[in-house]
């Protein structure tokens, strides 16, 4: 059985989901769902990025280039959403681990 997101759809091709170590802790404590913020980079919005990041994340969405996002889940707390250029994966990491 597929379910289908409600709201608008995906942008583009998200490939595979990666999670990195630390948010994978945060999941397994119950302490992080980090789908809604995975499906508001899916969708474009790209979060608390710059106006300069903004656009060049929507030109990506026709040339194809590297696509990231930003969100503040709380004052201790970011997350950074990557999509490879070539759309074959996607990595949700704590801001800080770049």
């Amino acid at each position: 059985m597929t379910v289908k997101a409600k709201g608008p759809p995906r942008l583009f091709d998200t490939g595979a989901l990666y999670f990195s170590d630390r948010i994978q802790q945060l999941m397994d404590e119950g302490r992080l769902d980090p789908l809604p913020f995975f499906l508001r980079h899916s969708r474009g919005d790209w979060g608390e990025v710059t106006d300069h990041q903004w656009r060049e994340n929507n030109a990506a969405l026709h040339s194809g280039s590297r696509l990231e996002s930003f969100f503040t889940v709380h004052r201790e707390l970011a997350l950074s959403i990557v999509t490879e250029a070539d759309r074959s994966a996607t990595l949700i990491r704590v801001s800080s681990e770049r």
